[in-house]
């Protein structure tokens, strides 16, 4: 049994998203022992949300999942790198395909993603 460290963060440990077959980092999010194990028994990508407080697996409501093909743990046993085949064309809520997007030029913020689905035709919202 492969045993994480919960303890530094109240509970949760960062999970780093890679696209498998690009290496493109695709997010960050934080899993719990619960996410963590629904992870290693699906090989989809579950995590935790701080902001809801609760257990979600990724894409759940978009159909944008992501299969897990590989795991790494880093030194400390506190970090996961998650890589994962991306189902759909984007892992970011926002409809772009990475959560990181823009790109700092001076003070601002340049959008340098290609945005691929609208999240009020997904999301609703």
């Amino acid at each position: 049994m492969i045993k994480l460290n919960f303890s530094k963060l109240d509970g949760l440990v960062p999970a780093i998203v890679q696209d498998y077959q690009t290496g493109e980092v695709l997010m960050l999010a934080f899993m719990n022992e619960k996410a963590w194990q629904k992870t290693l028994e699906t090989g989809l990508a579950h995590y935790y949300s701080r902001t809801r407080q609760t257990l979600w697996q990724k894409g759940s409501s978009s159909g944008h999942v992501q299969r897990v093909k590989e795991i790494y743990v880093d030194c400390d046993n506190d970090t996961v790198l998650l890589k994962v085949g991306q189902v759909g064309r984007a892992a970011c809520h926002t409809g772009y395909r990475s959560c990181f997007y823009r790109r700092v030029e001076g003070e601002t913020l340049v959008v340098v993603g290609e945005k691929v689905f609208d999240p009020e035709e997904v999301y609703g919202k």
